[in-house]
């Protein structure tokens, strides 16, 4: 089990991502309102534990690993910051920023046991 400083030090990492995740959205010169409006987007993902706690757990790991960002901002810095690419690097970055809010309130990488086992430790009633 992930506590004490280990446990700190890995959320505090959460929040320094979110952090920079918010200047970089900043530097675009993107609208606020897609901000707000796509944060949570990677939280639909919990849809897909409807099919039971493996598939919701790939889903959700899926989302809010930080690679999938990292190759969503590569292809948009790859097209050109004009429109689409500008567009491409603001999702990336907003994904980055909803990633690193999550871990840094404490929801890790989701293990198929349950929603509650996850890799910074168990998370709910029953931890």
């Amino acid at each position: 089990m992930l506590e004490g400083k280990m446990r700190l030090l890995l959320r505090a990492e959460g929040a320094a991502l979110a952090a920079a995740s918010l200047l970089a959205f900043h530097a675009l010169d993107i609208s606020w309102w897609m901000f707000f409006v796509l944060f949570l987007a990677p939280d639909l993902a919990f849809v897909f534990y409807l099919f039971g706690p493996r598939a919701g757990a790939i889903a959700y790991n899926v989302m809010h690993s930080t690679i999938g960002p990292i190759v969503l901002g590569a292809i948009g810095w790859w097209v050109g910051l004009d429109i689409l690419g500008t567009i491409l690097v603001g999702c990336a970055v907003i994904w980055m920023a909803h990633v690193g809010f999550d871990r840094m309130l404490g929801y890790g990488l989701k293990y198929a046991s349950s929603f509650h086992d996850t890799h910074l430790g168990k998370i709910g009633r029953g931890k």
